[in-house]
């Protein structure tokens, strides 16, 4: 792996400890947890990590083979679907192994490449990588405050 590649990986997958360390102390009655007058739970956001994380390894990384129905996404709000512990647990796992997979295919000089989204403009791929950085590290800050605080 190149330089860069190995520091930008290395930051991504520590600031995720904040959301992984939740993960392992999670009960299924936690899921439903949210804090009215706010429509999102603590499963809304597990799965909504995972769809952002395949997101961008389709959409901002390039890799086709993975085939996302970003649900979170499309509804903008939370179903109440999201209510079965090994199923987010197994999503979250295979979004973190396919980011990180073709994350680690990355050049020093594909990180300065220019790639645009609708959802945040054009950015180098290095700058992307930062949104889902602090994506996750947000939503998780909010699954923290849910979980001690929510009913």
């Amino acid at each position: 792996m190149q330089p860069q590649t190995e520091t930008l990986l290395a930051l991504w997958i520590e600031a995720r400890t904040r959301f992984t360390n939740q993960l392992t102390k999670l009960i299924e009655a936690d899921l439903q947890k949210r804090l009215p007058p706010s429509p999102n739970s603590v499963g809304f956001l597990i799965r909504h990590i995972g769809d952002v994380e395949l997101l961008f390894a389709k959409n901002v990384f390039g890799d086709s083979s993975i085939k996302v129905s970003a649900q979170t996404v499309i509804a903008q709000k939370d179903t109440g679907e999201w209510i079965h512990l090994e199923e987010l647990l197994s999503y979250v796992a295979h979004s973190f192994s396919a980011l990180e997979t073709i994350v680690k295919t990355q050049t020093d000089a594909d990180w300065n490449s220019i790639i645009t989204t609708k959802e945040f403009g054009t950015k180098t791929k290095a700058e992307a990588f930062g949104r889902i950085v602090s994506h996750t590290a947000y939503h998780a800050g909010q699954m923290a405050i849910l979980v001690k605080y929510g009913m």
